[in-house]
């Protein structure tokens, strides 16, 4: 019998944390991930801290970077765990670069205490090569393999391999098939249970071409108009993303003199960090983007790209931007607008109605990014405390969301060479589970299919076994 406890993403879409227990004594966890949104204020007075007992986790498999995937591996370390941090080569290569800014704004600024962390969490990764299976700390209780996932540089699959040959398989977040930089996510060949994402798992995303097309017409639109386009967007993943899609459109706009001259503006430290590092693997990037580089073209660094790296040159852009009247790009994080730098573009540029604000990726129920990209007029809304009247156009390409439609949810459950028994659902709204739940049911009737939203009352630690 498998039991698995859900500790975050099983009713939301943040906080994803999940632990299989392999026997009586031994378990897993598979990713630490902060809440964000109403699935923070769900958690509250607690928010983040770990609330589950680890005394019988031997480790930690991190699926892939993202801060609701990893964000709680400070508070981890605070509880005392010090197993090991399985993942891939390109995780453990940035998952110290993200930890570090969480650590600032979570725990402290004090450099010598940062410093001591990173060396913890340093200590305690162990990088994985794809396509090879490893032995959990304790060989006996069972292997572990990874597999691309496409989602991000570095993004997993997950398969445990029980000594009872039992195979359990958490997809982490998967990523579109066909995205820029990125190999396809490669399914595993069978699963008894399958637990997987399902953010956008009632949905269709926008296809490649129509989203690259709208945002070309969004950007001439605002820069004709002397306007700022402002992209919230994560600092891993969707920003480089979006530089190899935005420096497609002006290799093929060369002869529109306002778009050879817009400056193309990426104002986030972590992004910029994180870039670099994309560029530095390159040897993991997909064959569209390397015959790129080969044909002397840089895509994560194009002649028009300007990277902003202290306060004091933020504060003077945001200045110029506010009274220059200059078209511009920007690409600031947070991507959904609950942090960082792009809050303050939004109270100096939102009430402009030259401004465009393009939405690229999920947004949360209760962020900010949600409130804006609800909006059907112009209104007030609260931004950092602050009542801001909003003008700007605001728009969404759903086509540039880093995770699996539900067509691409279907077509990894269909490259696995044997149906999977069960299916779990985790990582998405209820409606989002109920959606895909129906759709798996109509193209796979023989799976039996659970959605982790309405297996226990308490969806934050939802238990459930499965035979």
């Amino acid at each position: 019998m498998l039991k698995l406890h859900h500790h975050g993403a099983a009713s939301g879409v943040t906080g994803s944390c999940h632990q299989l227990y392999l026997d009586d004594q031994h378990s897993i966890l598979v990713d630490c991930g902060l809440f964000q949104g109403d699935d923070l204020e769900r958690r509250s007075p607690d928010g983040h801290h770990i609330d589950f007992d680890l005394d019988q986790v031997q480790a930690l498999i991190v699926t892939h970077c993202h801060i609701d995937h990893i964000g709680r591996i400070p508070y981890l370390l605070a509880a005392g765990f010090r197993g090991p941090i399985l993942c891939s080569q390109a995780s453990a290569y940035l998952l110290p670069l993200i930890l570090e800014d969480a650590i600032k704004l979570g725990f402290t600024r004090d450099r010598t205490l940062v410093s001591r962390f990173l060396d913890q969490i340093r200590a305690q990764l162990q990088p994985l090569d794809y396509h090879h299976w490893h032995a959990l700390p304790s060989p006996a209780i069972g292997m572990v393999r990874l597999r691309p996932a496409g989602h991000i540089l570095g993004s997993s699959i997950v398969e445990v391999a029980l000594p009872n040959k039992k195979r359990i398989v958490f997809s982490g977040d998967l990523g579109c098939y066909n995205t820029p930089l990125l190999p396809d996510p490669d399914a595993p060949e069978s699963a008894d249970l399958l637990v997987l994402e399902s953010t956008y798992g009632n949905r269709c995303h926008e296809h490649r071409a129509e989203r690259s097309q709208k945002l070309k017409q969004i950007l001439q639109s605002t820069l004709k108009n002397g306007g700022v386009t402002l992209i919230p967007a994560f600092s891993i993943g969707r920003t480089q993303e979006l530089l190899y899609e935005i420096e497609d459109l002006l290799f093929h706009l060369n002869g529109d003199q306002i778009m050879a001259q817009v400056p193309i503006i990426v104002d986030s430290p972590l992004a910029a960090k994180i870039t670099s590092s994309y560029r530095q693997l390159q040897h993991l990037w997909d064959k569209e983007a390397r015959h790129r580089i080969s044909s002397s073209r840089h895509p994560l660094d194009f002649d028009h790209l300007i990277t902003i790296d202290d306060h004091r040159q933020h504060q003077a852009l945001l200045n110029r931007l506010q009274v220059s009247a200059e078209p511009a790009i920007v690409i600031a994080a947070s991507g959904m607008c609950s942090g960082g730098r792009i809050i303050n573009y939004l109270k100096a540029l939102a009430p402009d109605p030259r401004t465009d604000i393009v939405f690229v990726g999920y947004q949360a129920k209760g962020t900010l990014g949600r409130r804006l990209q609800q909006l059907s007029a112009p209104t007030e809304v609260e931004i950092d405390g602050q009542l801001t009247r909003v003008e700007a156009s605001i728009h969404t390409l759903s086509g540039y969301s880093a995770h699996a439609d539900q067509p691409d949810l279907i077509r990894f459950v269909s490259s696995m060479a044997f149906p999977p028994k069960c299916i779990r659902l985790i990582h998405g709204s209820p409606v989002a589970q109920k959606g895909l739940a129906n759709c798996l049911k109509r193209t796979f009737p023989g799976i039996k299919v659970e959605l982790a939203a309405t297996l226990a009352s308490a969806p934050v630690k939802a238990s459930i076994s499965s035979t």
